[in-house]
């Protein structure tokens, strides 16, 4: 079916014509959009119309004077379905234990909604008989993908028309339309903000929001929030209550889920918390910003982060950041019934079992900050953390445990050769003054006994001083040589006696079979072997 503005029903749930469109269930908010569509789609498609205004806490509308304009616009019946509860306690209440959030600071509060409009939407459609949902979502935007996935899993036999995607009018064709047909415009030209609102958060685009290049004027965007500068100027402290994961209480009020978040809303609202300017990558591909106000959203999920942090282990809470990731991008990419959903819930479900306790935050002018946790669970120790002397924290172990903890990021640092000298006699270090030239050229990391070391400081090669096995002092060839430090031994004599039972050459030599350390005594085999080095050295480079 295509119209007359050129749009095509491509998809299986778009009717293919207008026959077989006769009763529609109109998700209706009261906006400027759906109170057209209310009008266009008895015009186009000669159906009556079923107005349905879902109450999940909207912070803004009155529901009431919603409910009536339907009426009015001639909605053959109104309703308004009181959902708050199960918003929070099926929905929230899963976002809360996953940290809800996509790409930042988006709290999720219109996404985590959608499933739910949708699934009453299509309980209605049956209820009265309807063969066809409509909703006021844009053809660029997400929340056709959350709500017509949602509709037709549910529902596969149900039909779906999106107005706003069919009837070509922009915001002035739209203006004239409704005000030829005697709609009351919420919207006009000056306000060019639109704005979606639920318990949760209120999300808000269109004028400068839409380009990240302008700064946008908060204060005359914002509607449940302060601006952070015109907030109170003395802190305030909350408390919060969670059992397994979900707040039961606050200030220590017990409360239902959805009564607790609106009236954090309030509270955090006028601390300005939770304000977000957020740019995201939308399911259809576009890359846009929002404004957000989510002020309980963000003093509950923080505390809960925390207090989930302080009851679980390092590597629990480590996957659990990779978990609650992917669950607030399957919530945003509206595949709330995927069965990895539910996959992804059973884990987090199992980490909040002992997310219980009690968080205290302080809110002051935007901020929101953990300051108090308690909890029975805890995988603290006093006696152990503390500074103080009767502390119960064994300090002897810490040296070994640091040598084991960081012994492959050791060994992948010393990817440089090491390499020993200790040249007997001003002769034998000038003839290869050349090659320990070369071997600090090329990166190799020179060790060398004393006399050597004292040449090659006087030629500017950079060196580190060992002392010989018969010295005993530290730091020693015999225990540098049993931790495999050298690479590579070149011990040229200089065949003179020091009267000890064994040369430190010959113990030298022991220590190189036992340990496998290349060792070289000659001369001529020295120079060959350093020129063999650099060329493997310098093609490994290249």
């Amino acid at each position: 079916m295509q119209n007359d503005k050129g749009y095509t029903h491509i998809a299986s749930y778009e009717p293919k014509s207008k026959e077989e469109i006769n009763r529609v269930v109109l998700l209706y908010s009261g906006g400027l959009d759906t109170s057209v569509m209310l009008k266009w789609i008895q015009e186009e498609y000669d159906a009556e119309v079923i107005a349905v205004c879902i109450d999940i806490g909207q912070q803004v509308d009155n529901l009431d004077a919603i409910k009536q304009k339907a009426i009015d616009l001639g909605a053959i019946k109104s309703i308004v379905v009181d959902a708050k509860d199960e918003f929070a306690d099926k929905y929230i209440a899963r976002g809360i234990k996953a940290n809800a959030s996509y790409q930042g600071h988006y709290h999720l509060s219109t996404p985590i909604g959608r499933p739910l409009l949708a699934k009453i939407a299509i309980k209605v459609a049956l209820e009265e008989k309807a063969d066809t949902i409509a909703h006021g979502c844009t053809g660029k935007g997400n929340d056709q993908v959350r709500i017509e996935g949602t509709a037709v899993t549910l529902h596969p036999d149900i039909k779906v028309i999106a107005p706003v995607r069919e009837w070509g009018m922009g915001r002035d064709e739209e203006i004239a339309y409704a005000k030829s047909r005697n709609i009351p415009i919420p919207h006009t030209l000056d306000k060019s903000y639109s704005s979606d609102d639920n318990m949760w958060g209120v999300t808000s685009e269109g004028g400068e929001i839409e380009n990240p290049e302008l700064v946008p004027p908060l204060k005359k965007i914002l509607q449940v929030c302060t601006h952070p500068t015109e907030a109170p100027d003395e802190e305030r402290l909350v408390e919060l209550e969670f059992v397994k994961g979900v707040p039961v209480s606050l200030n220590g009020e017990e409360m239902k889920l959805s009564q607790l978040i609106m009236r954090l809303n309030n509270i955090a609202g006028k601390y300005g918390i939770g304000i977000a300017h957020h740019i995201e990558d939308r399911i259809v591909g576009l890359k846009v910003r929002g404004i957000y106000e989510q002020p309980a959203a963000a003093v509950i999920l923080r505390g809960h982060r925390e207090l989930e942090k302080y009851v679980c282990t390092r590597h629990e809470n480590k996957f659990k950041e990779l978990v609650d990731q992917e669950w607030g991008y399957m919530c945003y990419a509206g595949l709330w019934y995927d069965p990895f959903m539910k996959d992804l819930s059973g884990f987090i479900d199992t980490m909040n079992d002992k997310v219980t306790g009690t968080v205290t935050l302080r809110l002051y002018k935007g901020h929101c900050d953990v300051v108090a946790l308690k909890t029975t669970n805890a995988l603290f120790d006093e006696k152990l953390a503390t500074f103080m002397k009767d502390d119960l924290f064994n300090q002897n172990a810490s040296p070994g445990f640091t040598e084991l903890w960081t012994l492959q990021m050791k060994m992948a640092k010393q990817n440089k050769k090491n390499i020993l000298l200790t040249i007997g006699g001003e002769e034998a270090k000038q003839e290869l003054l050349t090659e320990m030239k070369t071997l600090s050229e090329v990166g190799c990391v020179l060790y060398a006994t004393k006399h050597t070391s004292e040449f090659l400081d006087s030629h500017g090669i950079a060196n580190r001083v060992v002392n010989k096995i018969s010295s005993g002092k530290r730091p020693n060839i015999s225990t540098l040589m049993r931790e495999r430090r050298f690479d590579m031994v070149i011990n040229i004599p200089s065949h003179k006696h020091n009267g000890n039972t064994q040369t430190d050459g010959e113990l030298m030599r022991e220590l190189a079979i036992k340990h496998e350390v290349t060792l070289i005594t000659d001369m001529e085999v020295a120079k060959h072997t350093v020129e063999e080095l650099k060329e493997m050295i310098l093609n490994k480079m290249h």
